[in-house]
């Protein structure tokens, strides 16, 4: 079984919003700063 299934978001990581405490997968674009992500959006950490 392929780690990489286009479409398949359920093997991602997932955390908990510290603001609307609502989870969110990890994205491509948190890559090298998952560890430090604490927001699901721009929104939430404003």
């Amino acid at each position: 079984m392929k780690k990489n299934h286009k479409g398949n978001k359920s093997y991602l990581p997932e955390k908990i919003c510290a603001t609307c405490q609502r989870p969110f997968s990890w994205r491509k674009k948190w890559e090298k700063v998952w560890d430090e992500v604490k927001y699901c959006s721009d929104k939430c950490r404003k």
